[in-house]
């Protein structure tokens, strides 16, 4: 184990080896590359621990196996490895991207050329949004950018393709803004670009239920508990833009954002204008169930 440090190098695992940043490569016939053909998990380490680990891999294996992609490694050996590589880092807050691709193959896009998948694994540091913004909140915009319909790729599987997200993130910046909201094809509000979503209206906690897109995100999950905990009525449904910009409050979940305050959407004030009571509550309850490990 590495002793701790300010600023510590990033952790590479690639199928078994430790890498550098210098030294990690894949091929370029891996289809991960080649086609998004893969899926993946974002972890935060908190207190020198993996927040909600059990919870991202069991996500991974069920994105693995709507995908028909076969895990190389079992849950367990799955387990040891993040932990090892969070002892190497010596990190006691920062952030880990598990990735498994589909593999190395041929130009096809025929999976069966891929004998086996690739599993990467890399521990460094994230900071999303500066501390302030906790604090005062930011302005979103609704991206024209739509969600892909779940017909066409089933929303709960954390895959490679994002590039619509990033189409609406691109839109997002030129708007001056760091993040965008994304519909679906019916026009319904599903979630950012890479975080979930969230309203309060008349002290309820309304978030998009994944029937309508959106992904069932870990930190999301752990804001739906610590609401139930502090007796705050929730649902996860349906939301359109008017419900939006007639909210209360809103925030943003995600395992990078943590709980982000949202204080207008498309020019419209979300309530005061400022982070709202049940925003900094929830916000104050994850810091403290994190902090807690």
């Amino acid at each position: 184990m590495k002793e701790a440090t300010d600023n510590p190098a990033p952790v590479i695992w690639i199928d078994g080896e430790w890498k550098t940043k210098e030294t990690a490569a894949v091929s370029v016939y891996d289809h991960g590359l080649l086609y998004g053909d893969g899926i993946f998990e974002g972890l935060r380490i908190y207190a020198g621990q993996i927040f909600r680990l059990e919870a991202h891999l069991v996500r991974l294996e069920e994105s693995a196996r709507a995908l028909m992609l076969v895990l190389p490694y079992t849950r367990d050996e799955l387990r040891a490895t993040l932990k090892d590589a969070v002892a190497r880092s010596g990190r006691f807050s920062g952030y880990i991207r598990l990735v498994v691709t589909r593999g190395v193959g041929t130009l096809g896009l025929d999976p069966n050329r891929c004998p086996r998948a690739s599993v990467i694994v890399i521990v460094d540091g994230i900071q999303l949004y500066p501390a302030e913004l906790y604090a005062s909140g930011i302005p979103i915009v609704t991206a024209s950018t739509r969600r892909t319909p779940r017909s066409s790729a089933e929303a709960r599987v954390k895959s490679l393709n994002y590039l619509n997200n990033i189409l609406a993130k691109i839109e997002a910046q030129r708007a001056g803004c760091l993040e965008a909201l994304m519909l679906n094809t019916e026009g319904l509000v599903v979630e950012c670009t890479a975080d979930n979503f969230f309203v309060v209206k008349n002290g309820v906690l309304k978030t998009p239920a994944a029937i309508h897109g959106a992904l069932e995100g870990i930190t999301r999950q752990t804001v739906l508990e610590l609401s139930r905990r502090l007796d705050i009525p929730s649902q996860e449904t349906a939301l359109s833009l008017f419900d939006v910009y007639n909210a209360d409050e809103a925030f943003m979940t995600g395992s990078g954002a943590e709980v982000m305050p949202v204080t207008s959407v498309d020019g419209r004030v979300i309530g005061t204008g400022k982070p709202g009571p049940l925003t900094l509550g929830l916000l104050e309850a994850f810091r403290k169930e994190t902090s807690g490990l």
